[in-house]
């Protein structure tokens, strides 16, 4: 498959490189905009959210103004920090010295950040955490271990490790379904719809040359599974722009892809910082208006 470069953004970023090291990762924030119905990113208008060394990973929009990321310094637990993009201003919403919380998202209800929590004694579960800083809550004591998840008609569908691994979904608690088995770690709603986007990795895909995977949303209201597409390859992690569009990101290069015309990938814009590598994940705005890049420090 030979992808058809539509239009390309080059972006040349060139900010001070600061000290390094191996596992430590930063986010990029990055200006967008829709151009005659193109999604497209703002050339240099790159700017870092963090800028150290340390953990810095997973970022997800609770609004146009707020990001919630996992972050830990060098030593350590991982928490759950809040980032105010007018007031450029952190704050940590967890503080557990003795637990870890990865993979912050907002609930339907608005009233919480959730997050995988690793706990005391290594179980891993989903726990809310309120907006308003008050305790915590379990939310599935009986569904561990999750690894992954997103959020559909106010309940998780989540990716259980095992072998192999499970993706489910708690119509109630007497009904939990598997959806699927053997998937990968991106799980997306498709906004706008009952439909949860996710990568099946059970098929060996090759596509000149190269391995890929298969994109698949399944339907919860409907119950039914249908094939949205491939993936780049070598690159397992996507990000929904409304409700056509995917973007997903391979070494420097960010592409975007239309499901519903199944279009090849477009490459739009290459970000490209001294003292940094691959990107490794994507965050939008709900709006669109803003996204945010990981990458990590060389």
């Amino acid at each position: 498959m030979k992808l058809t470069t539509l239009y390309v953004l080059l972006l040349s970023i060139l900010l001070p490189v600061a000290s390094h090291a191996q596992g430590s990762f930063d986010i990029i924030s990055l200006d967008t905009k829709s151009r005659f119905g193109r999604f497209q990113i703002v050339p240099h208008s790159a700017s870092k959210i963090t800028d150290r060394i340390g953990y810095d990973n997973q970022p997800n929009f609770i609004n146009e103004k707020q990001l919630v990321f996992s972050s830990k310094p060098d030593q350590g637990h991982h928490d759950i920090i809040m980032y105010n993009f007018e007031t450029q201003k952190f704050t940590n919403i967890t503080r557990t010295d003795n637990k870890s919380e990865f993979s912050p998202s907002l609930t339907d209800c608005g009233l919480y950040v959730s997050a995988i929590t690793v706990e005391e004694d290594s179980t891993q579960r989903l726990w809310l955490y309120p907006i308003n800083m008050g305790e915590p809550e379990l939310l599935y004591d009986n569904i561990y271990p999750v690894g992954y998840y997103d959020w559909y008609d106010n309940k998780a569908v989540m990716f259980v490790l095992g072998s192999p691994n499970k993706l489910i979904y708690p119509y109630s608690r007497d009904e939990v379904d598997t959806l699927s088995q053997n998937v990968g770690r991106s799980i997306k709603k498709r906004p706008g719809t009952s439909q949860m986007a996710y990568i099946s990795k059970n098929n060996n895909v090759v596509v000149d040359g190269k391995p890929v995977y298969e994109m698949v949303s399944y339907d919860l209201k409907k119950k039914e599974i249908k094939n949205i597409g491939l993936t780049l390859p070598y690159s397992e992690d996507f990000i929904w722009v409304g409700k056509n569009h995917i973007l997903m990101a391979s070494e420097q290069s960010i592409y975007i892809k239309n499901v519903r015309k199944n279009n090849s990938w477009q490459e739009i814009a290459k970000v490209s910082l001294p003292g940094y590598g691959n990107i490794s994940r994507m965050a939008i705005s709900p709006k669109s208006k803003k996204l945010v890049v990981v990458m990590e420090r060389n």
